[in-house]
């Protein structure tokens, strides 16, 4: 296997490469991204040096990027190429296309990709994280797999709960709160919580609010101190067991972060990060399908206390609390990755 990325990126895949159970080549090619910002008139960004100047110049890394695919290509001989949608996956696909090599695209969210659009007309097979429906590709080619999550990503009956709460530090009959913007943390969902913090504490609630890394120290300063309101920076390995611990959690709407609740059937207040148009889409596919409740960052902004309010209609509420678990729970695909593992191996048979 042979795993290609930038350098940006190269550290953190070679530490995912060395924890595989097969050996995993890594290599990195150069490559360019197409920034584009949903809140911000196009014409702004074209003048802009740091946007559209930036732009610019990373279409020559792209063509770079391309002699440089096609020269690993035919070093390395693969069978099959698997493109999940980064800006990286745009010159190793086009080399794959070039080369004849069988080309199996993945798109996670429900607002296909720029990258993703541009390799659909040269896929061999193409799997989406929601159903086909929602794109534009090819439908003959075109299989609703899900996005693959860890197995431990599951529904927790009411005693697993009980014992997750615990081990966080919680009472296991006080209902729970997880809040979290990734490993970055959300600027607009941290100063919400700033706001509601304390009257969610007053209300009886507990929480635990995951900060993101960079927020950490400063946010600490600010955030509550009080019993009942952990602050984390960062949850990797044990976020599964922190969704089953919540009684509902506030996130952004990535397309991962949204099948791991579907996985665990979780009711979820989400907040998608208004500049980038992916996460919009998610949050209004499945809002449509009233699996979560949406707040616009410009909700929370404007009027803070509207999570508070938001996390109350779901905690006094359990009929939409199973309303939405069970509406939610319709997207979870446990076998996502066996699935995308067959379609990679048939476009090689």
């Amino acid at each position: 296997m042979l795993f290609v990325t930038d350098k940006a990126f190269l550290k953190q895949t070679e530490g995912l490469a060395a924890q595989s159970t097969v050996p995993i080549t890594v290599r990195t090619v150069t490559a360019g991204k197409f920034r584009r910002y949903m809140d911000m008139a196009l014409w702004k960004q074209v003048i802009r040096p740091d946007i559209g100047g930036r732009n610019m110049v990373d279409m020559f890394k792209v063509a770079g990027g391309v002699a440089q695919s096609i020269r690993l290509l035919k070093k390395f001989k693969p069978d099959v190429v698997f493109a999940k949608g980064g800006y990286v996956s745009l010159p190793v696909g086009y080399a794959a296309h070039r080369l004849k090599i069988p080309l199996v695209i993945h798109d996670s969210d429900a607002r296909p990709g720029l990258t993703n659009r541009v390799l659909s007309r040269w896929a061999t097979t193409i799997a989406t994280g929601t159903p086909v429906a929602n794109y534009r590709f090819n439908a003959e080619i075109a299989h609703y797999t899900g996005v693959p999550v860890r197995d431990d990503f599951r529904p927790y009956t009411p005693e697993m709960q009980k014992e997750a709460k615990v081990t966080f530090g919680h009472a296991a009959d006080r209902p729970l709160i997880v809040v979290t913007g990734g490993g970055l943390g959300a600027k607009d969902i941290n100063q919400a919580m700033i706001a509601v913090g304390p009257r969610l504490i007053k209300a009886g609630y507990g929480v635990v609010h995951v900060t993101g890394k960079a927020n950490f120290t400063e946010l600490s300063k600010v955030l509550p101190k009080a019993d009942g309101y952990t602050i984390l920076p960062f949850v990797y390995d044990g976020l599964a067991s922190l969704y089953g611990a919540a009684d509902v959690v506030v996130t952004r709407a990535s397309a991962t972060a949204l099948q791991e609740l579907a996985a665990g059937a979780k009711p979820a207040i989400i907040v998608p990060n208004s500049s980038l148009g992916d996460q919009i889409e998610n949050a209004k596919t499945y809002e449509s399908d009233e699996a979560v409740l949406m707040l616009r960052d410009e909700d929370l902004a404007e009027d803070p206390n509207s999570l508070f309010d938001t996390i109350q209609k779901v905690l006094k509420s359990e009929s939409l609390q199973h309303s939405l678990s069970e509406h939610l729970a319709v997207y979870a695909k446990p076998n996502a990755a066996v699935d995308v593992a067959k379609l990679l191996l048939k476009a090689v048979r």
